[in-house]
């Protein structure tokens, strides 16, 4: 949600088509409430699910998806000075890693809160997101190649030292 209702905000270079910001707070109004409607009138938690190995290790790898989305969001706006709007390397963070950090953390916050809700909702979604952005992340790999000489070639493209 932050980067459908914020991010758009802070971006700086070329417009934002309304029609895909329309679709995108579309998918993420039906998901947040397929996601509400589960956890609340759905699921059935134990009095003690707040101690659960499933509840607290969902609960840290969503923050720490979170964080390295943050972070890398923050990273990439900061490449461009107002009104540039030519592709830059992104330095620092995971990024010293992988071409799509900010791809990578939205991963493991969304598998984060799918281990914590312990839902099929959650999971549906957390793959979903696997899908949609684990490719974009591919291809913005090969991008750089192909554009920046000087491009990192021990970078990886979305799991720092995998793929």
């Amino acid at each position: 949600y932050l980067r459908t209702f914020i991010y758009p905000f802070f971006t700086r270079g070329r417009p934002f088509p309304l029609q895909l910001l329309f679709f995108g707070m579309l998918f993420c109004i039906y998901n947040g409430f397929l996601q509400g409607y589960y956890l609340i009138y759905c699921a059935e938690y134990p009095n003690d699910w707040c101690t659960d190995i499933r509840f607290t290790s969902g609960l840290l790898l969503f923050l720490l998806g979170m964080g390295i989305n943050i972070h890398s969001d923050l990273l990439l706006r900061q490449l461009r000075k107002p009104g540039e709007v030519t592709y830059k390397i992104p330095q620092g963070g995971l990024f010293t890693y992988v071409s799509g950090a900010n791809y990578f953390g939205e991963i493991v916050e969304w598998f984060g809160f799918a281990i914590a809700t312990w839902s099929l909702p959650a999971f549906a979604f957390a793959l979903f997101t696997l899908c949609c952005i684990g490719p974009r992340a591919y291809h913005h790999h090969r991008y750089y190649l192909k554009t920046f000489t000087d491009y990192p070639k021990s970078r990886k493209a979305l799991i720092p030292f995998v793929f």
